[in-house]
């Protein structure tokens, strides 16, 4: 029977912990090979820099092959609603898409933003689950409505790299200013790292900045089972950073906004002041908290100069290692682990 990778928390939490040592292990450079003649199709309905690069550096060097499909551009529009009549632009139906590639590769990897105007509807992740239901091989999510675990893994393993023992130490996922609303897939999956870490979780935000409940549910549920960590919300980013250990700067729109553009607009503009600036870090713990997100970051915009160009910033440190979690992922999923 297969098994997807659609979301960290699908996996057991021992299944998370051989994630990470086996990831620590690729990193020490300890494990070669593992993925010859393996072929990973990735499909990216949104753009990506660090995610493409990453899983195809990774196939390489394990000895596989990455194959990138963008459909739209390099390859045929894709429908991915059912029942529909195809006499428009789209001209293959994701159904036959996902078969197809399941015969042609390993393991499929899917890429798709939220869609649409209704919160209700995107948050049910349509167009990974369809990939995943047709696919006769295991299916990994690159990002998708509600989760990006590839991120996720990157963030626990980055956690546990800077801070050595994560339990009860104080991670703050902070609400930072941004052009246009995001989708909130990341800060989320930042908290559920966090959490799985047993660390305690503050999310820092304006008032009526909010995730799914559903989302935070999960969040706190992960943080109990961890033992003794904690979860809890502040609409003052200054208190909110004081004394942390951790700081996420990270902006989304609140579901309760979303598909309406105006009303967002709106909202936002009432918030502008919120970015991580050098003062925030200066009062973390010791001064010498870290300082997190996942790229692409706007900077002064989110995150000041001085923040991202300092000692502080792990943000490169976190996608280094993505490549590193995402192999130790791929040679579990499609690999020999040696």
């Amino acid at each position: 029977m297969k098994r997807d990778f659609l979301a960290v928390e699908d996996w057991s939490r021992a299944d998370v912990e051989s994630l990470l040592s086996l990831a620590a292990r690729v990193k020490r450079g300890e494990i070669d090979g593992g993925l010859e003649r393996k072929v990973l199709a990735m499909v990216f309905l949104d753009p990506s820099l660090r995610t493409r690069t990453s899983f195809e550096t990774g196939m390489f060097l394990h000895g596989g092959h990455a194959v990138v499909l963008e459909p739209g551009k390099g390859s045929w529009a894709l429908e991915t609603e059912d029942g529909v009549v195809m006499d428009r632009d789209t001209v293959e139906h994701v159904t036959e898409a996902a078969r197809v590639l399941g015969r042609y590769a390993d393991a499929l990897a899917v890429r798709a933003f939220p869609r649409g105007s209704d919160w209700a509807t995107a948050r049910q992740d349509a167009i990974l689950a369809q990939f995943a239901r047709h696919c006769e091989k295991p299916v990994i999510n690159l990002e998708s409505s509600r989760r990006h675990p590839c991120q996720e893994l990157a963030d626990a393993f980055t956690l546990r790299e800077q801070l050595g023992e994560t339990r009860g130490k104080r991670f703050v996922l902070t609400w930072a200013w941004h052009p246009k609303a995001l989708p909130s897939a990341v800060p989320v999956s930042a908290a559920l790292a966090a959490a799985r870490m047993g660390m305690d979780v503050t999310i820092a935000a304006p008032p009526g900045c909010d995730l799914d409940p559903e989302d935070v549910g999960c969040i706190e549920a992960l943080a109990s089972e961890a033992g003794g960590g904690s979860v809890t919300v502040d609409h003052d980013q200054a208190a909110a950073i004081e004394g942390a250990d951790a700081v996420y700067a990270k902006s989304w729109g609140p579901v309760s906004l979303y598909g309406q553009p105006e009303a967002q607009r709106a909202w936002f503009d009432q918030h502008r002041t919120w970015r991580l600036t050098d003062g925030l870090m200066r009062s973390t713990r010791g001064g010498r908290g870290i300082a997190m997100h996942c790229l692409p970051v706007r900077r002064n915009v989110e995150i000041d100069d001085a923040v991202l160009d300092g000692p502080q910033s792990v943000v490169v440190d976190e996608a280094e290692n993505r490549l590193h979690v995402q192999r130790a992922l791929l040679l579990t999923m499609i690999g020999s682990r040696r």
